[in-house]
């Protein structure tokens, strides 16, 4: 289990051209987390620097 009580949350600089509702990251030791901005309690998806590599450029590619 990885703890994120103290991670750093970052929000794309993009998000304010949307209202503001975004993606979060956080970088904590050999993961990446990921939340949704609006519901900063909620869930986060835990992935590993390639797999979020991976991700993006799927997405990117979409």
């Amino acid at each position: 289990m990885v703890d994120l009580s103290n991670a750093t949350w970052r929000k794309a600089s993009r998000s304010t051209s949307n209202g503001g509702d975004c993606v979060e990251v956080a970088r904590v030791s050999d993961t990446v987390a990921i939340r949704d901005s609006k519901d900063p309690h909620g869930p986060k998806l835990l992935l590993t620097p390639q797999a979020l590599h991976h991700l993006t450029r799927a997405i990117k590619n979409a």
